[in-house]
């Protein structure tokens, strides 16, 4: 599960501003930024096969949406891709691309071909780093043997597998397409296809206890991943479950849950380096780092969002959220429905929001090199939460304590802006 960080930003009327008009964002402004950070791409795949009652990303059943027996529109989804990448090359020209992640939605329904093709055209559009990790996300319920392979072989590095759990009733209560069976065959063959990949797995789930938990952990190390991601089981609004709620573990046991889940996958060989992330040195994922680390990303297809960066500004613009409504618009070269500049005095938040949820914090210079603000910008709020005991802090770095981990909503937001 991934989705570009930062906070969305407010709806702005179409047209309000010529938003692939480089020099609109070259303009003089009040910030004074004196280089780029890296650059992502994201790819949005919005469709799935069956939303899951606690999802709140853009995604769309295919079935709900499409006459009986009605094949995927790939051709034309990846037409439309190729002309919002083609919009938006203006922004980013020349600026090399250190990874691409492919999310959704199950970007894992759209052939191997198709994924070929989306990433032929990215090569022969963006300056795509030779050695960029190129994440896939997936979903055991469209495995076939061989199409894992499939995908790396069209050029994907690295997949993410969103298992969830591995027990029956809990994928049930999830609402999940797959058993625990689909879910290990899955996973084993995302083992021998990949050097690299990602487990999805949720906690504190309808019913599930201490011990159901450490049993999902244990079956996931037992494929020795290289990097896991956590999720604790949130109810989001405007989602089936918020609507209908199901009984969750107690917080004391959710607490408890994760407290072992970091025990175990320390003792498997996996450091905690984000507040929802785990990896062996070596596989931590440079996709999401650039996000935390208050990095840029080019977000294409249904509903996407970016974050660019400019001289003296950083701009979050938005694509059309409809899939059909998309394409329609992007082969029109017109899929951007806002594009906000953040303001000067949300960028503190913004920057802390994202890069307190690292482990290791983030370096002081960064701070500045990424918003184009002074120091002093942030330096009440470092005061404030070094105070609480939630900072730690020397010449160069920033970190979040233990305490600040456990409490990482209120270190946050000491950044808010007054």
């Amino acid at each position: 599960m991934s989705w570009p960080g930062g906070l969305a930003p407010a709806a702005a009327p179409a047209g309000a501003v010529p938003v692939n008009d480089i020099r609109h964002w070259m303009r003089p402004g009040t910030l004074q930024l004196r280089s780029l950070p890296p650059l992502s791409l994201y790819i949005h795949l919005p469709w799935c096969l069956k939303k899951c009652p606690y999802c709140d990303f853009n995604s769309h059943e295919w079935s709900a949406t499409s006459e009986p027996g009605q094949a995927l529109p790939e051709q034309r989804y990846l037409d439309a891709l190729r002309a919002d990448l083609e919009a938006s090359l203006p922004l980013i020209w020349g600026r090399p691309v250190h990874s691409v992640f492919i999310g959704g939605g199950t970007p894992s329904l759209f052939s191997p071909a198709a994924m070929d093709q989306l990433l032929a055209d990215v090569r022969a559009r963006v300056r795509l780093d030779a050695d960029a990790e190129i994440t896939l996300e997936a979903n055991p319920g469209t495995f076939e043997k061989d199409r894992f392979r499939a995908f790396r072989q069209a050029g994907v590095t690295r997949l993410s597998v969103g298992v969830q759990s591995f027990n029956d009733a809990h994928l049930k209560a999830l609402g999940r397409v797959h058993d625990r069976a689909q879910a290990m065959a899955a996973v084993e063959e995302a083992a021998q296809a990949f050097d690299t990949f990602n487990l999805d797995i949720m906690y504190a789930l309808p019913g599930q206890t201490l011990a159901d938990c450490e049993t999902d952990m244990r079956t996931a190390l037992a494929f020795r991943p290289p990097h896991i991601s956590i999720y604790h089981l949130t109810l989001e609004p405007n989602t089936y479950f918020a609507k209908y709620p199901p009984a969750l573990p107690p917080d004391d046991d959710a607490y408890a849950m994760l407290d072992r889940i970091t025990e175990l996958t320390a003792e498997a060989g996996l450091a905690r380096y984000e507040i929802s992330a785990y990896a062996r040195d070596g596989h931590r994922c440079w996709h999401n780092l650039n996000y935390w680390q208050f990095g840029d990303y080019l977000g294409i297809g249904a509903g996407a969002h970016s974050k660019l960066s400019f001289a003296h500004r950083v701009v979050r613009p938005v694509r059309v959220r409809e899939p059909r409504l998309y394409m329609e618009r992007a082969l029109a070269g017109d899929a951007v429905v806002s594009a906000d500049e953040v303001a000067r005095a949300d960028l503190p938040f913004e920057f802390m929001l994202n890069s307190l949820r690292l482990k290791a914090g983030f370096e002081l210079q960064d701070f500045s090199d990424r918003t184009g603000l002074p120091l002093s910008a942030i330096e009440r709020g470092l005061s404030r939460a070094a105070q609480q005991g939630l900072l730690a802090r020397d010449a160069q770095r920033v970190w979040p304590t233990e305490r600040g981990f456990d409490f990482l909503s209120d270190l946050q937001s000491l950044f808010l802006p007054d």
